[in-house]
């Protein structure tokens, strides 16, 4: 269902690539959230857990809530799946179904921090990946239902990179939260990730470097195109095919000499995730699992349920430049963070509002802006 990575290019700088699927089409929207903002967090039974923004950030979002005439939806109501925030650090949230279970017990006075807010905590209020596993080390996290999803409780985990490369995956596995350091700064779906690691044990005879001959008996077979080193990679788009993959792509990919060579390197790894409505289907008598959100259909009158890439996200932690590329396009729309977070007022706009022409969306988002 998703699929993120980190890149370096030459001089070590760091990069992000995600993409996200799904069956359907989203009301995703862009927003910028400006420094010194006011946030409220609330799990029921608990008091609110509220805080302010040390730090701009912009994300894309998904509504938690469906809004009605008497209750508009606010930037409250906006939460992240994809984001970056002035200092260079970014959050990703990526579809994990085992999520859900009994949790950890917590004061009913203790302020709780509710997973759906977790992309906006992380980065209103945090610069490193230190600090936020620092800082979740002594907060409580709890999952709860989500209408949206017909009360599933947050089946997602979430991770966390920063300018220097390093990444945290926050994982709810079966209810309990546990913080692992990803040295591979990749990650996909489930199993849990640990799993992950050890099953990439099974890989430590990858390389990108072509064996193009080898001799059977008496028989020299030779190769007559290159590519052969890529033949041990998983060709599935399962989330374990994919985590495979995308370790591989990270770990030989050309590093780029200059900055805007490696967004465009990246983009090209990111290019062996982006999945075409129909490449494979499921039949609901299949027993294919995806995530639904309540009143809301895919839209086809097909029997079957295919996933796409609806948006590919490329971050640039050090030039905290922002790019995304819809399904309808070829082309990536970027922002700049840098330029956008000169200013104080939330800006908001639909993902849907992204057309292929555009290269530098900045100045559309500012545009946006709430007073």
């Amino acid at each position: 269902m998703c699929t993120s990575l980190i890149y370096r290019d030459a001089a070590g700088k760091v990069y992000l690539g995600r993409t996200l699927e799904l069956t359907m089409e989203l009301p995703y929207q862009i927003v910028f959230f400006p420094k010194a903002l006011a946030y409220k967090s609330r799990i029921e039974g608990h008091p609110d857990l509220e805080f302010t923004g040390n730090y701009a950030f912009i994300g894309i979002t998904m509504p938690g809530r469906r809004p009605t005439p008497d209750n508009p939806l606010t930037y409250q109501d906006l939460k992240p799946l994809e984001g970056m925030n002035e200092q260079g650090l970014t959050f990703s949230l990526l579809s994990y179904p085992s999520a859900g279970g009994k949790q950890q017990s917590v004061e009913t006075t203790a302020a709780v921090l509710s997973a759906s807010d977790l992309g906006s905590w992380a980065l209103s209020q945090f610069a490193t990946v230190a600090q936020v596993r620092k800082a979740l080390e002594d907060q409580p996290v709890l999952l709860e239902p989500l209408a949206l999803l017909g009360g599933v409780e947050s089946p997602f985990h979430y991770v966390v990179h920063d300018a220097s490369g390093a990444s945290l995956v926050v994982e709810f596995n079966l209810g309990k939260m546990s913080l692992y350091d990803n040295p591979v700064g990749v990650m996909t779906n489930g199993p849990e990730f640990p799993w992950h690691l050890t099953n990439l044990d099974n890989y430590t005879f990858l390389s990108n470097v072509d064996k193009t001959s080898a001799q059977f008996g008496d028989y020299h077979a030779v190769q007559p195109d290159s590519g052969i080193a890529t033949a041990g990679l998983p060709a599935s788009n399962t989330s374990v095919g994919r985590f495979v993959r995308a370790a591989y792509y990270a770990q030989f990919t050309e590093k780029a000499a200059s900055p805007d060579e490696a967004v465009v390197t990246l983009a090209h790894v990111m290019n062996n995730f982006d999945r075409a409505r129909g490449v494979t289907i499921d039949y609901p008598e299949e027993g294919g699992g995806h995530l639904e959100v309540a009143g809301l259909s895919s839209g086809s009158a097909e029997a079957y349920a295919t996933e796409f890439t609806s948006w590919t996200n490329l971050s640039d932690l050090d030039r905290k430049l922002f790019h995304v590329r819809t399904y309808g396009s070829l082309n990536y729309s970027s922002f700049d963070l840098g330029v956008l977070s000169r200013g104080s007022d939330v800006g908001i706009m639909p993902i849907s509002a992204l057309k292929g022409g555009q290269t530098d969306a900045t100045t559309h988002l500012q545009g946006t802006a709430q007073k």
